[in-house]
């Protein structure tokens, strides 16, 4: 196995050399692959791509975006981006304009120091350059203002000088979303430079990984041996893919080499495998109740067998459903798949996404919940209003009454219950989800939703219909649309892989996040005119079926 380095700039940013001489040193290096991540520009991918045509070593397209958070520079590392797309086009142009307003505004704070320099200079100083603070501090130097770079910084360039110019605000969360959509890889950029300790990184790399952060960077030339050890368990534990590489500058940061650092870096070639293999594999997203399962809840022969296939060429299944994890769990035994199929490539959204699971290894992949007070005000709100409500413990149903709706509803769902409507005396823990139902009156649910919505919940809880008779409240965090993107970074499939099939309102968020959002023939004329596609077969004639053949899904 060879070496790679995944984080690389070129004079089209602030490194010195040129992208041909870059990969003319690569190959001396000999690494095998190199990613051209130039900060904030792409101005250099169309030149090394070229170049680098029948030439033994890989390139890789990138970016190195710069965001901020709380205050603090937080770069973010854009892999195997389609930097043609509209839309990371559109995100580049604003951000490149915003860049060119703020260096006008630099210049002439500078100008208020007494310091000769136009934005007009610079561009004639570095021709080809996005102009970065490292270029006013060149600037400032060879025109003899400064006696070094250090003092630059310090007296000109550093964020607490009264002459610096904050960029415009652009969030890891949005550079994250424009790298997905142009079909990349995200990647957390050297998280120890940040210097935001452990419990604060720890939390950031949280808040990013809900928002679609795939990878992060494990191999660094500045870290110390606890420091990639952190790294590597920071990543494990938030399921992102390893990356990493010098940030090489050439002679802008004297000492630092390419592919090794100051020495001891490697970047072993496996951690670009693993990318490469989340940018294939495919996923597929699933409803249950007139998805997955036909009008007598049962799933067929060919239905079955599709999916193993799917399985079996090494693709992912998630089963997405309002309804509780156990019940979720008696559908996945009717697929009755083979244990190899099932290994690692199987996964459950229950309550709406509000638990995700991992069948393979038994685990909680990510949960979110009802905070018990906020549930007892629903209960009661649909109490007042003559409604049946519900919610849910590990184990059982906790009901309102025993009255026609539970039987009605514990006909499909086989769960225990129990009658209550003190929630602090018969919850152990925060429940996942609430569910009120009526059978014959949908105006009355109707009307539950409008008053909710003018709730102080509202703005915490989401509350959508499953199915006719059935309103749905879930934290705002989980729904299907969440779980899916939770779901493909955790697992490792990048989203434009995903494709998600439904038919009622509680899907549409799923469908939408997807990259192929699927409607079943049987679905509501609301999924319907928002889906990308419409099965000709309903559930009832395995519409799945013409969904995995249809998508490619066996590959």
């Amino acid at each position: 196995m060879g070496f790679v380095d995944l984080h690389v700039h070129s004079c089209r940013s602030d490194g010195t050399m040129t992208p041909r001489e870059l990969v003319d040193y690569a190959i001396e290096k000999g690494l095998k692959a190199m990613a051209l991540t130039d900060h904030d520009t792409v101005d250099g991918l169309d030149e090394i791509l070229e170049y680098a045509k029948e030439k033994p070593v890989e390139i890789i397209p990138g970016i190195e975006y710069s965001t901020e958070y709380n205050h603090r520079d937080v770069h973010i590392v854009g892999l195997f981006i389609d930097y043609k797309a509209p839309v990371f086009l559109e995100y580049l142009t604003r951000f490149k304009q915003s860049r060119t307003d703020r260096n006008h505004k630099l210049c002439a704070n500078l100008q208020s120091a007494g310091i000769d320099i136009t934005y007009e200079a610079l561009l004639e100083a570095y021709p080809d350059a996005v102009i970065t603070r490292a270029h006013y501090a060149g600037y400032l130097l060879e025109q003899g203002y400064v006696k070094s770079r250090n003092e630059a910084f310090e007296r000109y360039l550093g964020d607490h000088t009264p002459y610096f110019v904050h960029r415009e605000k652009i969030t890891p969360e949005e550079v994250i979303d424009v790298t997905l959509k142009a079909g990349g890889i995200p990647v957390l950029a050297h998280p120890t430079l940040y210097k935001l300790g452990r419990e604060q990184l720890e939390l950031l790399v949280r808040r990013l990984t809900e928002a679609g952060l795939m990878g992060m960077e494990c191999y660094y030339s500045t870290y110390t041996p606890s420091e990639a050890r952190q790294m590597e368990e920071l990543a494990e534990r938030y399921r992102l893919l390893p990356s990493g590489g010098s940030d090489f500058h050439g002679g802008a940061k004297p000492g630092l080499d390419l592919g090794v650092g100051y020495g001891r870096l490697c970047v072993p070639e496996g951690a670009l495998t693993e990318m490469k293999k989340a940018l294939h594999t495919k996923i597929l997203f699933t409803d249950l109740d007139g998805t997955l399962l036909d009008s007598g809840k049962a799933i067929s022969e060919r239905t079955r067998n599709t999916i193993t296939e799917m399985l079996t060429a090494g693709n992912h299944l998630v089963l997405a459903s309002g309804r509780p994890y156990n019940s979720i769990l008696d559908v996945l035994a009717l697929l009755d798949l083979p244990q190899k199929e099932l290994a690692g490539r199987v996964y459950l959204a229950a309550y709406n996404g509000a638990l995700l699971y991992d069948c393979a290894n038994q685990a909680v992949v990510a949960q979110y919940t009802v905070p018990i007070p906020t549930a007892q005000a629903i209960f009661d709100m649909a109490l007042r209003m003559g409604i049946h409500i519900q919610t849910y413990t590990d184990t059982h149903i906790v009901s309102c009454a025993e009255d026609e709706e539970l039987r009605y509803y514990t006909q499909t769902i086989k769960s225990p219950y129990k009658v209550g409507t003190v929630l602090t005396q018969e919850l152990l823990h925060a429940p996942y989800k609430l569910l009120a139902i009526a059978l014959d009156d949908r105006s009355k649910l109707e009307a539950f939703r409008s008053a909710f919505e003018e709730s102080i919940y509202a703005d915490e809880i989401t509350c959508e219909f499953s199915c006719a008779r059935y309103l749905e409240f879930y934290n705002r965090q989980s729904g299907k649309g969440n779980a899916l993107r939770h779901l493909c970074s955790a697992v490792h499939v990048h989203i434009k892989n995903a494709v998600a099939a439904g038919d009622e309102e509680n899907d549409i968020s799923m469908l939408g996040a997807a990259a192929v959002g699927v409607c079943m023939a049987n679905g509501t004329p609301m999924v319907t005119a928002m889906a990308d596609y419409v099965t000709e077969p309903d559930n009832a004639h395995d519409g799945i079926v013409e969904i995995i053949e249809r998508f490619d899904l066996k590959r």
